[in-house]
């Protein structure tokens, strides 16, 4: 089911793009937020991660050109850090819940994409279509909340 709720996040993804020229952190951002919906800490972790890379793009960006590729690339990179960050350093294997981001460049991704449309239009855009894939997955596997 993993390559169908990515499959499906791509296409709402383009389709909400295309139709309501938003884009919900990049194409393939919303099937991996649809994949860890039932783990919200997950979710908040990645979202909190991207607003930190943001922040710090827009402080370095006072002090060095920062400007398409090398702003994409400087998201991605600090979000793949602080994901690493999240995994090594602040996991605890006694803990029930996962403070590590969803994916390797799914926070730099929503970074990104947040720099371009503003913080509140991404995760808006962000949730509404995960959990929009993650009702899809439910109907496809019939009914079944955690595939």
């Amino acid at each position: 089911m993993t390559e169908i709720t990515i499959g499906l996040g791509i296409a709402l993804s383009l389709i909400l793009s295309e139709a309501l020229g938003v884009t919900a952190g990049g194409i393939i951002v919303p099937g991996y937020i649809a994949l860890y919906m039932h783990q919200p800490v997950q979710v908040v972790i990645t979202l909190l991660a991207a607003i930190i890379v943001l922040g710090i793009v827009k402080i370095l960006s006072r002090f060095i050109f920062i400007y398409g590729k090398r702003r994409m690339v400087l998201c991605i990179i600090l979000g793949f850090i602080l994901g690493y960050v999240s995994r090594h350093i602040l996991y605890s294997p006694l803990d029930t819940v996962s403070l590590a981001v969803i994916g390797n460049i799914i926070p730099g991704l929503i970074a990104n994409w947040m720099d371009r449309q503003g913080v509140v239009k991404t995760i808006a855009a962000i949730l509404i279509t995960a959990v929009i894939v993650q009702l899809m997955v439910m109907l496809i596997s019939g009914g079944e909340i955690f595939v």
